[in-house]
């Protein structure tokens, strides 16, 4: 079925109906324009959203980079960017693919119908032409035959008009004649105006028009399918950009799932763990017995001269209490402003960045070393001499950074010092129990005499005094005593070290030890060796096994 046989006399129909299919593509293109729109927009709302989120500072300057939580943020971030440019492109493959084309396109088509409908209003007007004259001829051929028909009873009517003359009759009959003659001419001329209009008229309607409408629609269903095409296209710019959004959900997913709260506690210690030993325990300082003992540590923090020596808060109070007000620091260029951990990061890093300038400086001084060698070979190449400030500024920059090496290599000596040093401390504190306050130590026989010598002067005393001060003692052992702690796993040397600092321990390649205390992040493992002894070894030098 086709629209020039069943739609023949439906002119107007299809001129409206070709008409709407184009208005319909315009308004296509129009939709598509706007989602476009709306999809740049889109696009850029969410690029302005992540660039508003984002952390101002780099990454190597910001510490919370460290933490798993800002990590995942930035990647969901980052995903979130990436999903924007996945909205721009569906974007621009729209614009590209459906609008540009399709306006075109749209253009084309009108062309194509103002020709077609241009071809059927001429083909029409040519009928009516035709139509006209075989009005004309048809009114002529009328008026003639009336007019021979008048012009015959004229003639008859003079010719049995006795009254008439010869010549009037004569002259009625030839003009009778003529009329009748004029009238034959219409008749003919009539008859063949019709015989062209009719075969004229089956040309038009059963050819020439049937043609033109079989041509529009031709087109109305090219325009059909190209249209419908378009519509394929927005699902399809859709469907190219699926398998990366899906990525960036999956991202998202992933980076939500890599939040580690364990490990952002451990980095968190890593950053701010300041290596300071704690608060050794307050002395008792006894105000009961007489004010002329002398200086030792049975005297309980009284020395000779009768005045309480000032210990404890007054003397590590900025240590002792953590969530006190802190003061403002002087940044120092050793660091040593900051906690000895701290102290001791930081210089590990600086240090490290002066190895990785140093060895560029070495590279680059290699390389126009090798470079002055070929223009000494090839002058043509280039002048030696000219390569000589940059030799001697690379020498330089060698020679200022070595020296800098040192400096921090000795800085990083002295702070891991303190660290291990502050690590003694606090181990020597939690592996066995404090002495009680009326004991002297161990190594001081110093005063251990004059220990003694109180003892017999304070023999003379009241032995209430005595009886007072025993459950005091006691009480104070009763706090102290504690169970020795309990291996968490155990581990192999790896390589052999000699523990020659102060906290440290030494250990032999291949000998079992037991694992004490994992290590905080600053490279040191407290063991025990199965003869006894405990301290901390160097990390990287253990296989461990948790238990």
């Amino acid at each position: 079925m086709d629209w020039g046989t069943e739609l023949w006399d439906q002119f107007d129909v299809i001129e409206r109906h070709t008409q709407w299919g184009l208005d319909l593509l315009d308004r296509y293109v129009k939709f598509v324009k706007e989602r476009t729109e709306v999809e740049q927009a889109y696009a850029k709302q969410l690029r302005s959203l992540v660039k508003k989120y984002l952390p101002k500072r780099p990454a190597k300057d910001d510490p919370e980079s460290k933490f798993s939580q800002q990590q995942s943020f930035l990647q969901i971030l980052q995903e979130v960017n990436d999903f924007a440019g996945q909205r721009e492109l569906v974007a621009e493959n729209l614009s590209v693919r459906v609008c540009l084309e399709l306006a075109k396109y749209s253009q084309e088509m009108k062309q194509e119908r103002k020709m077609h409908f241009q071809e059927g209003r001429r083909a029409q007007q040519q009928l009516e032409s035709g139509f006209k004259q075989l009005e004309n001829s048809k009114r002529k051929f009328e008026r003639d035959c009336r007019e021979a028909e008048k012009a015959a009873q004229t003639a008859e009517r003079l010719d049995q008009d006795i009254n008439a003359t010869k010549a009037d009759v004569e002259k009625a009959k030839q003009q009778a004649h003529l009329r009748s003659h004029m009238a034959e001419e219409s008749k003919n001329e009539y008859a063949a105006q019709l015989q062209r209009f009719n075969r004229d008229q089956a040309h038009f309607y059963f050819s020439q028009m049937p043609q033109i409408f079989d041509k529009l629609q031709d087109m109305d269903e090219r325009r059909a399918t190209h249209l419908g095409a378009g519509y394929g296209l927005l699902s399809e710019a859709e469907l190219q950009v699926v398998p990366i959004i899906a990525k960036c959900l999956e991202g998202m997913k992933v980076a939500a799932a890599a939040v580690d709260a364990k490990n952002d506690s451990q980095v968190l210690i890593e950053l701010h763990k300041s290596g300071f030993a704690r608060p050794s325990d307050v002395e008792f300082e006894d105000f009961s017995q007489p004010m002329n003992r002398t200086s030792s540590d049975s005297s309980l923090g009284t020395p000779s001269d009768g005045r309480p020596e000032l210990r404890g808060p007054a003397r590590s109070r900025a240590k002792r209490w953590p969530f006190g007000k802190k003061n403002k620091t002087v940044v120092t260029e050793d660091f040593s402003h900051l906690p000895p951990e701290q102290q001791r990061k930081r210089l590990q890093q600086q240090l490290e960045d002066r190895n990785r300038e140093l060895q560029k400086e070495v590279d680059q001084r290699e390389a126009l070393k090798k470079m002055k060698d070929v223009y000494e070979k090839t002058p043509q190449m280039g002048d030696p001499a000219s390569l000589e400030p940059r030799i001697t500024e690379t020498l330089n920059n060698i020679e200022r950074l070595k020296l800098e090496v040192q400096k921090y290599e000795a800085w990083l000596a002295e702070a891991e010092s303190r660290v291990l040093s502050n690590r003694g401390d606090s181990l020597s504190r939690h592996a066995r129990p404090p002495e009680p306050p009326a004991s002297a130590p161990p190594d001081s026989s110093s005063s251990s005499n004059s220990g003694s010598q109180d003892n017999k002067e304070s023999s003379e005393e009241p032995p209430s005094e005595e009886g007072q001060d025993t459950p005091i003692y006691t009480e104070f052992d009763e706090d102290f005593e504690e169970e020795p702690a309990s291996p968490i796993g155990h581990c192999v040397a790896i390589y052999h070290f000699e523990g020659s600092s102060e906290g440290t321990i030494s250990m032999t390649e291949g000998e079992d030890l037991s694992l004490m205390e994992e290590d905080k992040g600053d490279g040191w493992t407290r063991v025990r060796r199965k003869q006894g002894g405990e301290g901390y070894v160097p990390t990287s030098y253990l296989r461990v096994t948790l238990n």
